[in-house]
């Protein structure tokens, strides 16, 4: 089994897109990717820009070997508007119809009609699938972090080579996981690889230290119990000590980012955005509304798109 992140924030982007292949079979795990709108009352810099429109390519690029398209929810750093990217394939996407709050309900419905008539399109939770190569297996709803946080609920997908018995296990937001729900499910699930998002320690003021530690002492558990390999990026490493809080794990050798899983160094570029605007002429304000994703502009339905530009 190959699995290859796409984009990540150690890659320099909100995302968890991966692509996973084996054998003939070949999936595209929540195909989007974008950018802070506002961090430290700053908009995105010009590097983050570009390393936006690269992880827009390489998204698109996959999408076209992909045979299976997996949407885990509707916040707009997972799915991608464009029905291009999924015309003509199969797509298991969360069920618009329940348990989603307001504004990924009505993402969900506008994804939605826009793939009606384009693609095998199917609710994802506890949906199975099985090739030659592999078996897919949707999870039930798993909390986006808190159990009850308003945030909603994401599908995590397992993945398993029926040659080698390697089982990989995509979780994405669950962090850390913050609910033991979630922690249960994934230690069920017994993953060789897991992908997920860690705890939110760039939030920590807010929600409280106890809460973020929670998610690190619920991942060492899953890790005492499965022995499991771990990639934990998004949300974590959006905090700027992201090395020293969550010391213990990287010390473990069995956590990476996304970039070190791939060899490369990490460049978590929003964490380093006063750094990127130093000696730039001062901003504008922020562009977009406050604690809205910036992504990369959506064509109206039908059309295609291109990857990375700012808004007009």
């Amino acid at each position: 089994m190959k699995v290859c992140p796409l984009a990540a924030e150690s890659l320099g982007v909100r995302s968890v897109a991966t692509y996973v292949e084996c054998g003939a079979t070949r999936i595209l795990i929540d195909p989007g990717a974008s950018l802070g709108p506002s961090r430290f009352n700053l908009p995105p810099a010009d590097e983050e820009w570009e390393a936006l429109k690269r992880c827009n390519d390489r998204i698109s690029g996959y999408a076209r070997r992909a045979d299976l398209l997996f949407v885990s929810h509707y916040h707009e750093d997972h799915f991608r508007y464009d029905p291009t990217l999924y015309e003509g394939r199969t797509v298991w996407a969360k069920d618009p119809r329940r348990m989603l709050e307001g504004r990924q309900e009505q993402r969900a419905r506008l994804l939605w009609k826009g793939l009606e008539g384009r693609c095998r399109l199917d609710s994802a939770e506890g949906r199975r699938y099985e090739t030659p190569d592999a078996v897919v297996v949707a999870s039930p709803p798993l909390s986006h972090g808190v159990e009850g946080s308003g945030l909603g609920y994401v599908v995590a997908l397992t993945l398993v080579d029926r040659r080698e018995g390697f089982r990989f296990v995509h979780a994405s937001d669950v962090q850390g996981p913050l609910s033991s729900v979630a922690a249960a499910y994934l230690i069920r699930e017994h993953p060789n690889l897991l992908y997920l998002s860690g705890p939110p320690a760039y939030l920590e003021k807010q929600v409280g230290t106890a809460l973020i530690d929670r998610g690190i002492d619920h991942l060492h558990r899953i890790i005492d119990a499965t022995g499991c390999r771990v990639i934990m990026d998004h949300h974590a490493l959006r905090d700027g000590d992201y090395r020293d809080r969550f010391r213990g794990l990287w010390e473990t050798g069995r956590v990476a980012t996304a970039a070190g899983f791939l060899g490369l160094a990490d460049a978590p570029l929003e964490s380093r955005r006063r750094v990127l605007w130093v000696g730039k002429r001062k901003p504008a304000a922020a562009m977009g509304a406050r604690g809205r994703l910036l992504t990369r502009p959506s064509p109206p339905l039908g059309e295609s798109a291109r990857g990375g530009r700012r808004p007009d």
